[in-house]
């Protein structure tokens, strides 16, 4: 090629959406570890490993527990081709743009889709659901745990109980939940979890963890038709990822090896502290965002809202656009646009994994503020900061003192 690109040296970013966020310095490091075979002892130790710190963070004993090759939604596909033949009946209960993914993902495995539909911003209502199975035979309800569209936290017990109560799978899209808040899978009996690396984990994109019971894998067992796809089929890939170590494809090594340390930092971190901490940076950051005169997406209680995803109405004669492309350019700092109805009405703003730090917060809301203002939108200076200081001081949460002078003693001394 005529002109060879210069060094890769992309600006700083303090990732403040719906995802990607902030990827772990650890899980970094552990990324740039030097490559092994898929079929090294040293390798296959590495994959037995992530087994079971994946049980760890699903919360289950399942046998099965492993990461699918691609995204969150190779992940969902994975689960819905592999469950599914054609004319099944499905119930999906959708109330965002994830669910309108899990419905177009079944209708192409050829699955007869029943939805049930909320409002965006409101819960899906379990008798909806319990009406939806009382119509027919049905082999999965799917349901979205955390909708990252509109910042719903959908209650997965009751749904598991009437999915069973139907003999119907229960699966979950909790690729934005896993890692950020309480993911239950054996307590809620959930039969099929999905989740992703790039949200609460804070590991890049590039793999789906997935968790299933023996229900499902009983479903695998007893299909009649072969699984339309080779590379997301589940049977494969569970005996990849056990001692058969089937050869179906070649691992991303580098993506496991961060893997490994993302779910190793959650349990070093601890489960129950480090939801505490998603929920004390998301109520920071709303603290904040009250003072300011702005208002939140969603008529829910804060039961039934994602504590690290946080919908905010966009003022009236406000340009959304606008204030996302200066808070880039000036601040570094990305926050989340919308999709489909509320596209241009509403921003998200991520508080996840290694994003989720009391100074990320604050120059956050420091950078919302100066952009709101550059569009003409009156609010008073520096309020939304000190909202979020006083929320982080009320909670036991201070900034670290150096302990230090940073240089400033016995200077012009001889």
């Amino acid at each position: 090629m005529a002109d060879v690109p210069g060094d890769l040296l992309p600006g700083p970013r303090i990732l403040l959406g719906p995802g990607p966020t902030m990827a772990d310095p650890r899980v970094l490091r552990a990324m740039a570890t030097p490559l092994l075979g898929q079929f090294d002892p040293e390798f296959t130790a590495v994959m037995n490993e992530v087994m079971e710190l994946l049980r760890a963070v699903f919360q289950t004993d399942n046998e099965r527990a492993f990461p699918v090759p691609g995204t969150g939604r190779a992940g969902l596909e994975a689960a819905m081709v592999s469950l599914l033949e054609p004319g099944d009946r499905v119930v999906v209960a959708e109330c965002g743009r994830f669910g309108l993914l899990m419905i177009e993902i079944a209708e192409r495995c050829g699955a007869t889709v029943v939805p049930v539909r909320a409002e965006w911003g409101r819960m899906v209502e379990p008798a909806a659901v319990a009406k939806a199975l009382e119509a027919g035979p049905t082999r999965m309800v799917a349901v979205v745990h955390g909708e990252t569209s509109t910042g719903v936290l959908q209650p997965l017990d009751e749904l598991a109980r009437l999915a069973h109560a139907h003999d119907a799978l229960l699966m979950t899209d909790a690729v934005v939940t896993l890692g950020g808040c309480e993911v239950a899978t054996d307590r809620w009996e959930a039969d099929v979890v999905v989740a992703g690396t790039q949200k609460c984990l804070s590991c890049p994109s590039g793999l789906a963890p997935i968790t299933y019971n023996a229900r499902a894998e009983a479903v695998l067992g007893n299909r009649r038709t072969r699984i339309r796809s080779n590379y997301l089929d589940l049977v494969q890939l569970q005996r990849y990822w056990s001692p058969d170590r089937f050869n179906h494809h070649t691992a991303p090594t580098s993506m496991v090896f961060g893997l490994r340390e993302a779910l190793r930092a959650c349990l070093v971190e601890g489960l129950e502290a480090r939801f505490e901490r998603h929920r004390r940076h998301g109520a920071a950051l709303r603290a904040g965002l009250e003072v300011m005169g702005l208002r939140l997406f969603g008529s829910e209680p804060e039961s039934g809202r994602l504590p690290f995803i946080t919908p905010v109405m966009v003022p009236d004669g406000v340009d959304e656009l606008r204030v996302r492309q200066r808070m880039v350019s000036e601040f570094g700092v990305e926050i989340g646009a919308a999709f489909g109805p509320l596209q241009g009405k509403i921003w998200r703003i991520g508080t996840m994994g290694y994003s989720a730090q009391r100074q990320n917060i604050l120059l956050g809301l420091a950078a919302l503020e100066a952009s709101l203002s550059a569009e003409g939108f009156s609010l008073p200076r520096g309020a939304g900061v000190a909202a979020a200081a006083v929320h982080y001081q009320k909670s036991g949460v201070h900034h670290d003192d150096t302990g230090d002078s940073l240089g400033a003693r016995g200077t012009g001394q001889y």
